[in-house]
């Protein structure tokens, strides 16, 4: 059972983030299809024997390193990113990303040199009317890799306490780190934030290339199988544990507490 309550980071933050404004669509497919997507050491992590890929458009907003003040311009900025569900051999969860759209070119260099995260230049625009939130992005270079998401939330206080012990919900949402491969070996980077304040949420418009510039071609030509919404979560992720090249163990820099 996967916790709605982040784990200890055990090794130091580096890095901490605020993410508002959290669209996530969800679709269910074959672990199968997933699998030769994720890095070695990791397989397609699963529910009620499926597993899931997600789009998730959000608000970045107050980045900061090491504890220092939040970074001006910067640090302030729309992502959407594609992400799969994965599982170590240590049972340790995460996602993994295919890739990340984003629109400051010098957080893009930087997440890639320092964790390898497939993070793209785009043009994005992000914004609010009659209580709808509308995404939109294209990857500068690559016209195709696009995307038009419109979310209307729904302001349901029963339904929102429903969702926060919905087993599918958390699956799709509680996900207390990443796995990705960086200078030839598998990393694992954890996150801390509290419990995501879901609320269910309707998919008005979908016009989207990313997943099938991701290697999920036709995806979003059906419907989401979830449509989940969060106003705002503080984030913080710590220092990356690495899987050396031959060992089948997971080894920390930073052993965890």
């Amino acid at each position: 059972m996967i916790s709605s309550e982040a784990p200890p980071l055990g090794s130091p933050a580096i890095l901490r983030q605020r993410w508002s404004e959290v669209s996530f669509l969800h679709w269910r497919v074959d672990p199968a299809i997933v699998a030769p997507f994720l890095p070695a050491g990791c397989r397609p992590d699963t529910i009620d024997g499926s597993t899931w890929v997600g789009l998730i458009a959000f608000q970045m907003s107050q980045s900061s390193f090491f504890g220092g003040p939040n970074i001006p311009w910067l640090g302030d900025f729309p992502e959407v990113n594609v992400r799969l569900y994965s599982i170590d051999a240590d049972g340790r969860r995460g996602v993994v990303f295919l890739s990340l759209e984003a629109s400051r070119l010098i957080p893009v260099l930087t997440a890639r040199a320092a964790f390898g995260l497939p993070y793209q230049w785009a043009s994005m625009r992000i914004g609010q009317r009659d209580g709808q939130i509308a995404y939109k992005t294209r990857r500068y270079g690559r016209p195709d890799a696009a995307s038009h998401i419109i979310v209307q939330p729904i302001d349901d206080q029963a339904a929102s306490v429903a969702l926060a012990a919905d087993p599918l919900a958390r699956f799709l949402t509680a996900r207390w780190g990443f796995h990705e491969t960086h200078g030839g070996r598998t990393i694992y980077c954890r996150n801390h934030h509290e419990p995501w304040p879901l609320q269910p949420a309707e998919m008005v418009h979908l016009d989207d290339g990313l997943l099938a510039a991701a290697g999920f071609e036709g995806l979003a030509n059906r419907p989401p199988d979830s449509v989940l919404y969060a106003t705002n979560v503080t984030t913080v992720f710590a220092t990356p544990l690495k899987r050396s090249r031959s060992a089948s163990v997971w080894q920390a820099r930073v052993r965890a507490v």
